[in-house]
């Protein structure tokens, strides 16, 4: 629940009364109206920042007791690192680790893996003389049912905000989440902490308004591959259900329905979204303001230049791919698209081979004279990706031609070479580029991601969770890519 702590002079404010009136919600509309026009004027005058492209990201992480479970003191441990690159997240037991932005090349993508690597570095070992572990997973093993409960939610009116006006636009009704797999699992809670058990890996890439669309949609477009090479979450409540069950884990977690009468034909608060961006993505946040209901109508005094109405509404739409605002110290307005669909882990080394994968593909796709979102339809690569979150890399997708191949096939004999294609237009095609995508290729033929890994280890040796973790963080500290981790 990232937007809560991160929007900065937006959310800094500590929100003391969590019950909105009904003119708080149409002040906010008026407000975000009014925003939404001021955005759609800069896209039509070009205001944006035009340099060159940049990449960041966030991962969220879990704070673990010596025996594997959840350890619910991530305010203890943030009063010790007193960082402002380590912040909470929604429950006790979770933090966030953010990367300063780096140019999109070679040196600026290794510039940004040793600084995740020496934050990562500095928590973990804070964590350690705190009698805690640190562990990047999607989702935990030893995580319980039980241990999804209010009780646990981080201790800020704005996560019980949140919580109330969720339940408040379901008209009371309980979040029923029921996930199919080989062990299907159904249970039902009161409020948002669901969405507490899925953590990630969260890639950002600046772009122009001139081609943000069409790095929107090739990032859509590559979402079934990246999902796939990523997959790190196939237990929940001890059910083993998807290669990536953080998807429908996440999506059902913050459903609120469409019984919002005012809003024409509202759409799913967390998902892959209606269609491909068009001619700019002024139209995702014109979407924002007639399909999504408002969900957290503060009384913002924020200067409206700076769009502190649009940037919180959009802070709580979830999509796979989200468009976002930002400022530069100037006050000079930039886009990012942020790629959501990675799950956190197994090893640093192996999250920044995929974001390096991301970014290779996309730019290649982005810049190709036909647009390959011309030969795929939205509703193909939506079928793509749960096929991909559901599967793997023995998912079988779609590809241009419209004939069905296997992902795995996909991204070794397609996309692979596409992505070194990409970052070689982009200037970033070099020693450590050239070196993530080879630990891509070799997890991939390899068939070892973290969910295989975990499925592996819980075949061979049994379903204890708490050895299950124990085992994973051991072979995590050494940042072994976890195809080469043995089971």
């Amino acid at each position: 629940m990232e937007f809560l702590q991160r929007q900065g002079d937006i959310m800094g404010q500590e929100i003391t009364d969590r019950h909105f009136r009904h003119r708080d919600f149409e002040h906010f509309r008026s407000r975000l109206r009014e925003e939404t026009a001021r955005l759609h004027d800069w896209f039509e005058a070009g205001r944006f920042d035009r340099s060159a492209p940049r990449a960041g990201l966030e991962l969220e992480a879990w704070l673990v007791e010596r025996d594997g479970r959840p350890a619910t003191r991530n305010a203890e441990f943030l009063a010790a690192m007193q960082r402002e690159d380590v912040v909470h997240e929604l429950a006790r037991f979770n933090v966030e680790i953010n990367a300063a932005p780096q140019p999109l090349t070679d040196s600026g993508l290794a510039t940004l893996h040793a600084s995740l690597q020496g934050t990562w570095i500095a928590c973990r070992d804070m964590a350690e003389r705190l009698g805690l572990g640190l562990v990047s997973i999607g989702i935990l093993p030893t995580l319980r049912d039980e241990d999804l409960q209010p009780v646990n939610m981080s201790d800020s009116g704005r996560y019980r905000a949140l919580n109330e006006q969720v339940l408040r636009q379901r008209r009371g009704r309980p979040i029923e989440l029921a996930i199919p797999g080989p062990e299907p699992l159904r249970t039902v809670h009161r409020d948002v902490m669901l969405e507490a058990g899925a953590t990630s890996f969260q890639g950002h890439l600046q772009v122009t308004p001139e081609n943000a669309g069409r790095y929107f949609n090739a990032s859509v477009l590559a979402s079934a591959a990246t999902v796939a090479i990523a997959a790190n979450s196939p237990f929940l409540f001890a059910h083993r259900l998807w290669e990536e069950t953080r998807i429908p884990l996440f999506e059902q977690a913050v459903a609120i329905g469409s019984s919002d009468a005012g809003l024409r034909d509202p759409l799913p608060r967390a998902g892959f979204g209606s269609g491909y961006a068009g001619w700019s993505l002024a139209e995702c946040f014109r979407e924002n303001v007639e399909r999504f209901p408002i969900m957290l109508p503060l009384e913002l005094t924020d200067d409206a230049a700076r769009l502190p109405h649009l940037r919180l509404h959009n802070g709580t739409i979830w999509r796979w791919n989200r468009p976002l605002i930002g400022f530069d110290d100037a006050g000079v307005p930039h886009l990012r698209i942020e790629h959501r669909v990675m799950a956190a882990g197994p090893s640093i080394t192996d999250m920044m081979a995929n974001l390096v994968f991301y970014y290779g593909v996309v730019a290649e796709w982005a810049s190709r004279s036909e647009p390959p979102e011309m030969r795929v339809e939205f509703a193909t690569a939506r079928r793509n990706f749960y096929a991909a979150a559901r599967h793997g890399l023995d998912a079988r997708v779609l590809g241009s031609d419209g004939r069905e191949v296997m992902l795995r096939d996909q991204i070794l004999e397609e996309l692979l070479p596409l992505a070194q294609s990409g970052l070689e237009r982009l200037g970033a095609w070099g020693s450590y580029t050239n070196q993530a995508l080879a630990i891509v290729d070799r997890r991939v033929a390899g068939g070892q991601t973290g969910a295989a890994w975990q499925r592996r280890y819980v075949d061979q040796h049994g379903a204890d969770a708490g050895a299950l973790t124990l085992a994973y963080a051991a072979r995590q500290r050494d940042d072994t890519p976890v195809h080469e981790w043995p089971v």
